[in-house]
């Protein structure tokens, strides 16, 4: 029997999928297999996101700062990103899901970025859901070349410093025109950002598993709709 659907559930949700790493190391395993594992938990969420009818999902795939890992992960992990995109679009299909993504795409190699563009493009019409992918980024670079925009815009004679608002900075992130995220999970139990949409995120509700990513599924999805559905979201009021 399937799941009863939660009670005003979020309408974006953003995850931080962490544990791939420590999942492999504890089944003495190398790296990769749990990155393997973890890319069958996006299959996962993405079908738990449409079967709940939760229309955004945002996930933290690749940091900025995840270039600094060995190279040959690195190299392994841009493989399975570009088999993650080939093998995966037609699940994007047939639930209708638009693929987005944000971050700096000019730095993934020749194969993912130009399967990424080939699946945004064959998807861009689709409008039950949106999943975007946060490849190659880093909150604080967004923030500072959304500025640079701003400032460039202003000398420019186009904007008044008096006429910048929060809605201006927020026009010129990469997520203009998504709605903020609502609920913000992250797995393994670390309590920490790491540079991940610091502005959207401002008033998210927070949601740490010590659930690694590649064993988070139905039952760990269902929790956190449950403890999000009893938060009372205030917006800094009473």
């Amino acid at each position: 029997m399937p799941d009863p659907a939660p009670p005003n559930p979020p309408r974006h949700i953003a995850v931080i999928m962490d544990g791939n790493g420590r999942w492999a190391q504890a089944r003495g395993l190398p790296r990769l297999e749990g990155h393997r594992a973890g890319a069958e938990s996006v299959r996962r969420i993405v079908e738990l996101c449409s079967e709940f009818k939760i229309p955004h999902l945002t996930l933290y795939a690749f940091s900025t700062e995840n270039w600094n890992r060995p190279r040959a992960e690195v190299e392994a992990l841009m493989l399975l990103l570009e088999r993650f995109l080939k093998e995966r679009a037609k699940d994007l299909h047939k639930h209708k899901i638009r693929l987005h993504a944000i971050g700096q795409l000019e730095r993934l190699p020749a194969g993912p970025a130009g399967e990424l563009r080939r699946v945004m493009e064959a998807t861009r019409l689709h409008a039950a859901g949106t999943l975007t992918l946060a490849l190659s980024y880093g909150s604080r670079d967004e923030i500072t070349a959304a500025v640079r925009r701003i400032a460039e815009e202003a000398v420019r004679g186009e904007l008044r410093p008096e006429e910048i608002t929060e809605d201006t900075v927020a026009t010129h992130l990469q997520t203009a025109g998504l709605p903020e995220p609502d609920l913000l999970i992250r797995t393994s139990g670390e309590m920490r950002l790491s540079n991940f949409m610091l502005w959207q995120l401002s008033y998210a509700e927070l949601y740490v598993t010590p659930c690694l990513w590649p064993d988070f599924g139905r039952e760990e999805f269902m929790l956190a709709l449950e403890e999000y559905g009893r938060r009372k979201r205030r917006f800094g009021g009473v």
